[in-house]
């Protein structure tokens, strides 16, 4: 299949987003209407359902359906356990409000689909075992493609939660040594903050406040994330409020392990970097520097032993 037919496929696929939106665009405006007025409320008549469901957007009307469907096939279709793997990734993620379970299913199958229809271009045009290998790992990397971007937040999300444990139990430690309580210095460090750590900070507060035992609260804490440092330090408040130890001490005992596991990181990182520097300094540094600096020497001991009519 020649490149003009797969650029042809390709601008016929991108135009089909835009027809609909030019399509959709112009019922958005079209506001719900009113229960009172369905009722026949408000204008002193009934309105007829019809005129109702056409008064909703277009999206209303046939996108969140069919996303909905798409969604429930796609459940169904996935292992109960590779779900389970799902959600603890977008957990993980801090389970952002955009990237819901049922969307990232959505975006699963939508981006399998179309991988494995622009693989099949390519293999229809050359059908041969290379092809047939970049077909089947293009599929694959569409419908893996949400989990590696879940998986790439959650590690960033990680980090900057392990960065952020020391200069938070200071404050805290600063707090409680102040006078206030535990639960107290822990929301003061959820709302002064920012971030992934206040924010599991303050839900776990929440946690406490509808109930949840503060035991409890804080293993949740420590399950929604994967960080060594903050799960050390959980277990390190639980186990000191089981044996009646002071959480003053232990605030301010995890604060300063906290830093010093912090400058060894930063300490490791640095010692890292010579090694990682030496294959970009062989592959591409050093040919460079041998061609500049040896390369006027070769020609000028060509011309001596063979003449202007050398090889080189």
């Amino acid at each position: 299949m020649s490149i003009t037919v797969i650029l042809a496929a390709a601008a016929v696929a991108a135009s089909i987003p835009l027809l609909w939106w030019s399509v959709a665009g112009t019922r958005t405006g079209a506001r719900t209407v009113d229960r009172n007025v369905l009722m026949g409320g408000g204008s002193g008549g009934t309105v007829d359902l019809r005129t109702a469901v056409l008064q909703r957007s277009a999206t209303e009307r046939t996108v969140k359906p069919l996303a909905g469907a798409l969604a429930r096939l796609a459940r169904r279709l996935t292992p109960v356990g590779w779900i389970e793997s799902l959600d603890r990734r977008i957990t993980l993620a801090g389970r952002p409000a955009a990237w819901p379970m049922e969307r990232v299913l959505i975006a699963k199958v939508v981006l399998g689909l179309a991988a494995f229809g622009v693989g099949f271009l390519a293999f229809s045009g050359n059908r041969t075992l290379t092809w047939l290998l970049v077909w089947g790992g293009m599929t694959a990397l569409g419908y893996f493609a949400p989990d590696l971007l879940l998986y790439s937040r959650g590690r960033e999300r990680q980090e900057i939660i392990t960065k952020a444990l020391p200069d938070t139990l200071d404050q805290m430690s600063i707090s409680v040594e102040a006078g206030l309580g535990f639960e107290s210095a822990m929301a003061r460090a959820g709302k002064s903050g920012a971030g992934p750590l206040a924010a599991e900070l303050v839900r776990t507060m929440q946690e406490i406040q509808i109930g949840v035992p503060r035991t409890k609260a804080l293993r949740n804490l420590a399950d929604r994330t994967e960080s060594p440092d903050l799960r050390h330090f959980v277990l390190a408040v639980v186990q000191a409020e089981s044996y009646g130890i002071p959480v003053a001490d232990v605030l301010r005992t995890q604060a300063a392990e906290q830093r010093v596991k912090r400058r060894q990181r930063a300490e490791e990182h640095a010692m890292k970097i010579p090694v990682k520097i030496i294959f970009p300094l062989i592959l591409c540094i050093l040919p460079t520097l041998f061609i500049v600096i040896l390369g006027p020497a070769v020609i000028q001991i060509s011309r001596t032993l063979f003449g202007e009519g050398g090889a080189l």
